[in-house]
């Protein structure tokens, strides 16, 4: 069996200098050193996704709904969850199908560690285990700090801390190795814009879940990311804003638009995907650049 081993100082330069440009170019963990003793490149790891599954929390609309559609155009089974939107749910379920995939949708309340397990439970039970989970659901409850209401703090840190929390705690027992975890945080943590203030703070709670998560599984090949968005035309951000607040909100970006749910389902695609799996304990702000 091949193990790994480090560079020996009297193997000739030639040999060493072609095992030193390897390392550079392949990563140090992907030189090894054959029985032979010649140095090898390790076959990269790739995870084609036809056959793999996927479960996203909150996936009845919005970035949610996008998600599940773009995972399931990219190979993986799909579990949709929802809390009271089953026929919103339905229709993801009907739309992935009418693509060519296979999806279900079960409703569970994140903010439940039961009803987590038994969103797991059906997942594998129809589709065989879980690859990829995108703990996506969440609320937002906007008042200036002094005057927020009790039950819309303790609802938000309910669904958006706790609930996270249990998906993320699910996931670390469930996903099988080689998988990835994607936590949704918002760019918010950065922007700080007054009446966001728990809302902020339960959302930077995924950068730490993310981060800390990912160093937790280190061994299983299991990559945890948190990808926080920016502006996006969901009613999340939408409802109860004027088309002229909307407009203004979208002139922030340099792109001149809020983003559209797919664009933050397409980040979500890439880091699930073969080529993401470098990108471990990190959150990426897929906002478009807004200032």
């Amino acid at each position: 069996m091949s193990t790994y081993a480090p560079i020996d100082p009297a193997m000739p330069d030639r040999t060493r200098r072609s095992l030193l440009a390897a390392a550079a170019v392949a990563g140090p963990a992907a030189v090894m050193m054959g029985a032979t003793g010649t140095a090898t490149a390790a076959a990269p790891q790739t995870r084609p996704a036809r056959g793999q599954v996927a479960l996203v929390t909150g996936s009845s609309r919005g970035i949610g709904a996008a998600t599940a559609r773009r995972l399931a155009r990219d190979g993986f089974d799909v579990t949709v969850n929802y809390l009271r939107n089953a026929g919103l749910a339905a229709d993801v379920v009907r739309q992935i199908e009418g693509e060519g995939g296979r999806a279900i949708a079960v409703q569970a309340d994140v903010a439940d560690p039961a009803a987590v397990a038994r969103l797991f439970d059906a997942g594998e039970q129809a589709f065989g285990g879980v690859d990829v989970v995108v703990s996506n659901a969440g609320i937002m409850r906007l008042a200036p700090l002094r005057d927020l209401a009790d039950d819309d703090f303790d609802r938000m840190l309910a669904v958006n801390v706790k609930g996270s929390f249990n998906v993320l705690r699910e996931a670390a027992r469930r996903v099988r190795d080689g998988g990835r975890i994607v936590a949704l945080s918002s760019s918010i943590t950065q922007l700080r814009s007054p009446t966001y203030a728990a809302y902020a703070a339960s959302k930077a709670a995924q950068e730490l879940f993310a981060n800390i998560l990912a160093k937790e599984l280190a061994g299983r090949m299991i990559s945890v990311n948190a990808v926080a968005p920016g502006l996006v035309d969901t009613t999340l951000f939408t409802d109860g804003k004027t088309p002229e607040q909307i407009a203004g909100f979208a002139q922030r970006t340099p792109h001149g638009r809020l983003a559209r749910p797919e664009d933050i389902a397409d980040v979500v695609s890439a880091l699930c995907g073969a080529d993401g799996g470098w990108i471990n304990g990190q959150t990426v702000f897929a906002n478009g650049g807004i200032v």
